[in-house]
């Protein structure tokens, strides 16, 4: 069985759980629209994704 030989000092804990905070959701402006939207995911109001039309556009 696996048992630490030292005690993970605070300072040495924190610094490991350094990485899972959570951060913002990123937002980039659309080229065409001038809308923010999400990189990588479809345009839903468009249907379009890099520059080709995958989607229907929505109808409102």
């Amino acid at each position: 069985m696996a048992v630490p030989k030292r005690k993970v000092s605070p300072s040495r804990r924190n610094m490991r759980r350094a990485h899972d905070a959570l951060i913002s959701n990123v937002y980039v402006e659309d080229k065409d629209t001038g809308e923010l939207k999400r990189p990588h995911h479809i345009d839903l109001k468009s249907g379009t994704y890099r520059g080709r039309q995958v989607l229907t556009p929505k109808e409102d």
